[in-house]
């Protein structure tokens, strides 16, 4: 059953590439005593996450912090090297963390994968957004068309917030 409104995030730990190297971010301690934005992309690089769906939470993100947002965080299912790459190219670096969900562990918790095979690309998160406060899920946003930004961008998070 995917996870809802009113359900805690799943015990899970991410990965992140840094100077120091790849680095564990454990998901309770990601959210505990904080409010976030969470948000996955089926890939790094791939057309609607690159041209749509990023650069949406880049534009607001100014708004989002100005409503008490601590962090805004993007999950993928690909490794940590190809998201501090992706990073990069976008201009999120330092602006958005994104995290590793490489063996789509954390995505499988939440009840939020889909299988990408026939186009070579393995199980996959599905689009979505959720405005999570200590742990708590309080507003979600699933895609049902992966190719779709309808209700996975930042102004689902923003009515949440208003």
């Amino acid at each position: 059953m995917p996870i809802a409104i009113g359900d805690r995030l799943p015990d899970a730990v991410l990965k992140i590439k840094t100077d120091k190297g790849i680095e564990d971010v454990p998901v309770r301690q990601l959210c505990q005593g904080r409010r976030i934005v969470l948000f996955a992309v089926p890939g790094a690089f791939t057309p609607t996450c690159q041209e749509r769906h990023l650069p949406a939470f880049l534009d607001k993100l100014d708004e989002l912090r100005a409503r008490g947002v601590d962090e805004v965080v993007c999950v993928a299912v690909n490794d940590p090297f190809v998201l501090a790459a992706w990073a990069r190219a976008t201009g999120a670096e330092g602006r958005i963390r994104l995290l590793s969900d490489g063996n789509a562990s954390f995505t499988r918790a939440l009840g939020l994968e889909f299988d990408g095979s026939a186009l070579g690309l393995g199980i996959r998160s599905k689009r979505w957004v959720m405005l999570v406060e200590d742990c708590v899920v309080k507003a979600l946003g699933v895609e049902e068309n992966p190719g779709e930004v309808t209700v996975s961008g930042p102004e689902t998070v923003l009515k949440a917030l208003a």
